[in-house]
């Protein structure tokens, strides 16, 4: 590294952010820091197709990886898309320590793809910042595995352990860690990470799309978005809706998400008593969530996910756990209801409520609309990380 280069990171008045990961969200966070001008460019593993609004120069794309992924994104069983996604990161390596690093004095990177990025971070002094899109990998993986022991004996985690050591090892090195929820922030203390370099942002929502229901329905109409899958929790919701079921016969369930290899076991048990959509594009959800009577999501073990969010700017009340941060956005009794995300009565005890008294429900679909979509886009979540990076940058060296 040139010490002209050095010397032009070192110089830098305000944030520019070099942003590194496989896909996912980090596309909107890109953009928000596009328009403050603050975005050094965007690498990613996955391909473009969600950043055609960024300007071609800030984007590169891992094109090989993406490539060596396309048939088993389309023509393989999911578990085999999964182990090879986490094959191929060689790949991912070689292409990112190729690439010409760009004037930066933050470096942000979602866990598991960080150790690279880090890497040139540290050689010219910039700030690393590890994303986080779940609880500390050690509580991640102790929970997933717990529910798989307990419903599908045999199954593992389809994380490999060496991925979850690079986790670790990330996190340990990252000056900030930007998760989405109090409980992954807990998470992180629970695991040695010190409380201060670690941030609470929730996710944005596009308040284009999804905008708030007009109405309460007449006709319970319950409606959960995500994989179908033992650390989501549907275990627990399948066996609630049956005594929701039983006090409100005309009640529907709606899951949209496919099916994960780990619900297998379940799967029998259950098919045919929830309308299931496999897939949805983001307007037909949209659609879907401004229809329903709550957003039901009793998660083990989640980042906050983003359907939470996306039903809250619906103004629909979301019955959901601590554990899937759901308590970040949601206080019990006020945007909706907190629950004990392994006990389907009291699951079902928060749908029958709210399905029965219309007026509580209106009351806080408008609460959860404040909540979710008020100063909550996609840009307010940018520049609450734009605040998060200055507070770092002009820390005193050293300084707590």
């Amino acid at each position: 590294m040139t010490r002209a280069f050095v010397t032009e990171v070192n110089t830098l008045q305000a944030p520019k952010v070099l942003v590194a990961a496989p896909g996912w969200h980090i596309h909107r966070t890109a953009q928000g820091l596009e328009n403050r001008h603050a975005l050094a460019g965007l690498w990613l593993a996955g391909r473009k197709k969600h950043v055609t609004d960024l300007p071609p120069e800030r984007v590169r794309c891992c094109s090989i990886f993406h490539l060596a992924m396309l048939p088993f994104y389309f023509w393989a069983p999911q578990t085999w898309s999964e182990r090879m996604f986490y094959a191929f990161l060689p790949i991912w390596r070689a292409w990112f320590r190729a690439q010409p690093f760009p004037a930066c004095n933050v470096v942000h990177a979602i866990t598991g793809f960080a150790t690279e990025p880090f890497d040139r971070a540290e050689q010219v002094g910039a700030l690393r910042v590890a994303d986080c899109p779940n609880s500390h990998p050690t509580s991640l993986y102790g929970i997933w595995q717990r529910e798989c022991d307990l419903w599908c004996p045999g199954e593992r985690v389809p994380i490999p352990q060496w991925m979850f050591a690079r986790m670790n090892r990330e996190l340990e090195r990252a000056d900030l860690i930007v998760v989405q929820s109090k409980f992954c922030k807990e998470s992180m203390v629970y695991n040695g990470i010190p409380a201060e370099k670690v941030t609470v942002n929730p996710m944005g929502v596009d308040v284009s799309l999804f905008r708030p229901r007009t109405e309460v329905p007449v006709r319970p109409r319950f409606i959960s978005v995500g994989t179908i899958c033992l650390r989501k929790g549907h275990q627990y919701l399948f066996p609630a809706f049956e005594i929701v079921k039983r006090r409100l016969p005309q009640a529907e369930l709606i899951c949209a998400g496919p099916y994960k290899q780990d619900f297998r076991k379940q799967k029998p048990k259950w098919e045919g008593t929830f309308t299931h959509y496999p897939s949805l594009p983001q307007t037909q959800v949209a659609e879907l969530l401004r229809t329903c009577t709550a957003f039901v999501f009793p998660s083990q073990e989640e980042g906050i996910a983003r359907a939470q969010v996306e039903a809250l700017a619906c103004g629909l009340p979301v019955i959901g756990t601590h554990e899937g941060g759901t308590t970040t956005l949601v206080e019990d009794g006020v945007e909706g209801f907190i629950v004990r995300g392994r006990d389907p009565a009291h699951i079902a005890q928060a749908m029958i409520r709210l399905a029965e008294d219309r007026a509580l429900n209106r009351r806080m679909g408008e609460a959860a609309y404040q909540k979710g979509a008020v100063r909550n886009t996609w840009q307010d979540y940018g520049d609450r990380l734009l605040a998060e990076y200055r507070a770092r940058l002009t820390r005193p060296a050293g300084g707590a």
